[in-house]
Formats: C-alpha cells, structure tokens, sequence
C-alpha cells in the first residue's frame, strides 16, 4: 500500500485511505495528526497504529480531568476470574452509580412511597436493570474504542447536529447540578434547625464544590475511595431510617415482584413514568464510557478487551445493586410512614415534639411531599436524631453528584468541542449557570417552588435522555467501532425497545406538564416551535441509529445526502477508530478497497 508521495495531494473529490481517516476526525487537529498529514507513504495499518499512539498519549485520551494515571492491571498468564483483577477495575461503576443517588433520584423515591406505597417497587428495580444495560454499552463502548461516548461522538457527526447535541447534553448536566444544589441546601437548613437559610446554603454549595476538587490532587484511588465513603454514608443514614420505621417485609417483597399499581390512579401512573425519568441519566452514559479509561488496558489483545468488558459489568452490577438498596430504603420509609397522612396530622405530630420546622405543615390541602418536608416528617415522628440523619445522608448525596456531574461536563466539553478548561473554570461555569435561578427561588420565594423546580428538572433529564441512549446504540452497533464487541441481535432487540418506551414516557411526561402551563397562544406557539425541534432532532439521531443496525436503504435518502463523498458509517468509524488494531492486515486491504470503491 505504499505510494509515491506525489501521488496524495489532499483532494476533497478523490481522497485516498490514508486522508479518510485524517477527514472524518476534522477536528482532531493536534499535532499528531499534522505528523500523519506529512506521512503519506506510511501504508495504512501503519498509521493506525500511530494513531492508537498518539490518541493514548493525548491529554483527552489520558483524562485530563478524572485521571493523570492509569491504574495498572494484575498481568496472569490465563484469563480465569480473579478477585484481585476485580479491585482493580473497581472503581468507575461505583462513580458511576451516584447519578441513581443524586437528589432528584431521592425525591423521586420519596414520593413514589407516598403515592403508591411498595407497589412501584418493581417499576423500580426495572429502571435499575434498564440502566445496567445502558451503562454496559457505554463502558463497552469506552475500553473497546479507547474513546468516551463524546470522543465517538465528535468523530461521527457532522457539524450541526454534533453541537446540537452538545447543547443537549449540557442542558441535562447542568439541570442535574441545580439539583444538587437544591438537596445540599436542603440539607444544610436541616442541620442547622433552619438556622442556615436556604439561599445560604445555595451560596455554600458554590466553595464546597471548589474545595472537593482538590480531592484528585491526593491521586485516582483515594478520590474513588472518597466516593466509595459517600456511598457508604448514603447508606448507613438511609439504611437506619429503614430500621427505625421498620416496613412491611411481605409488603416489600410484593412490591418488589408483583409488577402493577392497583388503585393507584393518576399520580401513581405520573409516579410511575416519573421513576424511569428520575433514575437513568444522560450524561452518566457519557460519564461511564470515559471513566473506564482509567485502567490500563491492552486493546491490542480480543482476551484483555473481553476480559475488561467483563470485570466492568460486574463492578457496574455490583454498584447499581447497591445504589438500588438504598433508593428502596427510601422508598419503603416514607411508604410505611407517610401514606395518607393529612397536613393537619402532621402539623398537630410535629408541634407536640417540638420540632423548629413544624410550620411547613400549617396549611390546608393535600400533603405535597418532597427531601424537605420528609425530614421533617421523620424528626417529628421518630426523633429529632431522624431528621439530622437524613439530612446527612441528602447532603452525601447532593456533594457527591456534584462532584461526578463536575467530571461530566468536562469530558462532555472536551470531547464535543475538544476545548480543554481546568477543571475550576468548568465548575464555575456550570455552577453559575444553576445557581442563577436556584438562588432567586430560594431567596424570593421558599421551599415549595424549590422543590417544585426539582420535580421539573426531574422530567427535563427524562427528555434529554434519547440524546445519550441513541448515540451509544448507534456506536455500540457499529462493527467498525466495536469489532467483534459490536451489539448482538438480543442486544439490538432490548436497547431499541427501551429507546422506544423511553420516548413514550417523554411524550407522556411533556403531555402532563403542558397541562400545566398557563392557557396562552403564545405560550403554546412557542412549546410548539420547541417540539417540533426535538422530534426533528430525534428522528435525525435514530436515522443514524437505523443505518448502524443494518437498515442500508436509508442511506439512500435524497434529504440526507451531502455534497461531500459519502462512506458508510461501519466504514468510516473502521478507518476512523485509532484502537482497533484486530484486524489481521488482510482484513485492512479488504477495508481500504472497500472504501475506494465507495469513493
């Protein structure tokens, strides 16, 4: 395949192999791929190996952010399960899993409680094993390309719609912080027997953030180990409130395995759709598939690959199981102590105990329940030690999603935009973007429109979600990114049938919440122009996902096609993909011609 270096003018008309690869990574324009520009007679399988050099040793490639070394994996001369190899690719599941423990996901637990009692269980631990699946493509997706979700993304996309997703994807993120801040500042009123204002504790989640950032500093396991001690909080304060109230075990257990709501009616069907939005996150997807390059892995080697794939699965089974845990202790607490209880019950409750908070209940109409309001509940009903320590396990929540959606919005950044900030210049930015309207909530109007925002933030994360769940499909699906690890029919089946709920649940959800809204044409003029965005957004992302499964007729579309040359998308992410060094050099003669003759 070497030619004569006359003969590789750079020819938007007639692009040799060796110049595809340098097209579709337009914006990888490192020094590195000056270097390959300059090579033109390097045959191709030697450039690929370059490149999977050069991508290894780039600042995106070894983190920049989470990881400034990569954790070393115990060699063994067979590939049999060890424990120790275990250790050490524990660690990003356990990060990962804090998004299902975020704030937003505990209000969504608290309610579901209140609503339904334990007959969402089963709803619940759905969306949990829905979100393993994802998260198992995402960190497939991360070892075998040796790129993160957004890295794929940037590569595979054209201009627009790369940046249109990007503006999605740091809507969600940034909707996710202000959660966070909300749960923290929640949290610190408690404990400080409201002594703390809420806008205060607004104001003090902005330096904890900044002084939790020099965590990384100390290295990769005692940051993940700092983690691993929130999770461990979450647990034990969650866990004693579920002691102390003492639920129904057979009511639990009916919950958990007998699917269906009976009686519940239409909160308890809103609840129901409220679960899976709450639960499975965006941006974790794109979380989860850069955390894993935090181990050294040899993708060189199928067995090393398989064998990663394997040990992530287990550790991300392992952390999700644990993180499920602790959303059914809420669950279950507020199931057995909240349920049809009036405002006045628990005003009458909480002023014969003395709690300071005991105001919140003075009001007449249904209970509206939420992170506040339940604390409080518990210290009036269980003990003022209740309250404190479920305050605790909130403010373990809020901090340490705000440390994971800190890292996610710098991979995200880096790989859309491949702009690289410090770290403190990312959280600023976000932080200041959701402490905006947060604080003048906080300030002007008080807990119930707080906690209202958090409901809404709660619905915004279900509808950004396609926007993570169809481009790790569409990758996942991709022989030319993924290899022999490309998704199996099974895996094809379950995915497209979750993307599909998933957007009925959204329509289902922007249904109800437009319901809402005040009755206006220009309110509605504008939802409308808002809605059709999103569907032509949508339908955009699943024709890429269709063509990726194997629907080649689309590709044949007029409307889609491009005055550029076209390539197949399995062709081009072969070429493109620096990592994926398992074809044998026949398999990359095969490829080139194939590429030529598209040409």
């Amino acid at each position: 395949m070497v030619q004569d270096q006359s003969t590789h003018s750079m020819s938007q008309e007639h692009p040799t192999v060796e110049e595809v690869p340098l097209m579709i990574m337009e914006a990888r324009d490192s020094d590195s791929m000056e270097e390959l520009c300059l090579e033109p007679s390097a045959d191709y399988q030697t450039m690929r190996q370059k490149m999977h050099q050069d991508a290894n040793n780039s600042p995106v490639a070894n983190g920049g952010t989470y990881f400034e070394d990569k954790i070393s994996i115990p060699q063994s001369e067979d590939y049999s399960f060890s424990f120790r190899k275990l250790w050490a690719f524990t660690g990003p599941g356990f990060l990962m899993s804090i998004a299902y423990l975020d704030p937003g996901n505990i209000e969504s637990d608290l309610q579901s409680g209140f609503v339904a009692r334990y007959k969402l269980l089963w709803l619940l631990l759905l969306a949990h094993i829905m979100g393993l699946v994802l998260q198992r493509l995402a960190a497939r997706l991360g070892v075998v390309s040796g790129m993160h979700l957004a890295e794929v993304c940037h590569s595979q996309y054209p201009r627009v719609p790369r940046l249109a997703l990007w503006v999605m994807v740091e809507i969600a993120i940034i909707g996710s912080d202000m959660q966070e801040v909300i749960g923290s500042a929640i949290a610190l009123n408690l404990l400080s027997a409201g002594k703390i204002p809420l806008y205060g504790g607004v104001l003090i989640t902005i330096t904890d953030t900044f002084v939790f950032l020099f965590l990384d500093k100390y290295g990769l396991r005692k940051l993940e180990a700092f983690f691993a001690f929130l999770i461990t909080v979450m647990a034990l304060t969650f866990g004693y409130e579920y002691g102390t109230v003492g639920p129904n075990q057979v009511e639990v257990l009916k919950g958990l395995f007998i699917p269906g709501c009976a009686d519940c009616g239409y909160k308890g069907a809103a609840q129901a759709v409220g679960i899976i939005g709450a639960v499975i996150m965006p941006h974790n997807l794109y979380l989860h598939s850069a955390l894993v390059k935090s181990r050294d892995v040899d993708r060189n080697k199928k067995e090393a690959v398989r064998e990663a794939n394997m040990y992530f699965f287990i550790e991300a089974a392992i952390a999700l199981f644990v993180s499920f845990i602790i959303n059914l202790f809420v669950v279950c607490v507020f199931a057995e102590g909240l349920h049809n209880v009036t405002n006045q019950q628990l005003y009458n409750m909480c002023t014969e105990t003395g709690n300071p908070h005991a105001a919140i209940f003075n009001t007449t109409g249904e209970v509206e329940v939420d992170i506040y309001k339940g604390g409080v509940f518990l210290g009036c009903k269980y003990g003022i030690a209740a309250m404190y320590i479920w305050a605790v396990g909130i403010l373990a929540s809020g901090q340490s999603s705000t440390m994971t959606g800190t890292y996610s919005g710098q991979f995200v950044m880096e790989g859309f935009l491949n702009l690289h900030w410090s770290r403190w210049k990312r959280v600023l930015l976000t932080r200041s973007i959701a402490i905006g309207p947060t604080i003048f909530v906080a300030a002007f109007r008080g807990v119930n429109d707080l906690t209202g925002m958090n409901d809404f933030l709660n619905v915004l994360q279900s509808l950004q979600l396609p926007f993570a769940l169809i481009p790790v499909l569409t990758f996942t699906s991709m022989s030319g990114i993924m290899d022999i690890f490309k998704n199996g029919v099974l895996n094809k089946l379950l995915v497209c049938s979750l993307a599909i709920a998933v957007l009925g649940i959204n329509f289902y959800l922007g249904f109800i919440s437009i319901k809402q809204l005040p009755n206006h044409w220009a309110l509605y003029t504008f939802i409308a122009v808002l809605v059709v965005a999103y569907l032509t957004f949508v339908l955009y992302l699943a024709w890429r996902c269709l063509i990726a499964l194997g629907s080649k007729c689309l590709e044949k579309l007029a409307c889609c096609q491009t005055t550029q040359p076209t390539y197949h998308l399995d062709q081009m992410s072969e070429l493109q993909t620096s990592d994926n060094l398992f074809s044998s050099d026949e398999e990359v003669d095969q490829s080139s011609n194939a590429v030529q003759k598209a040409d």
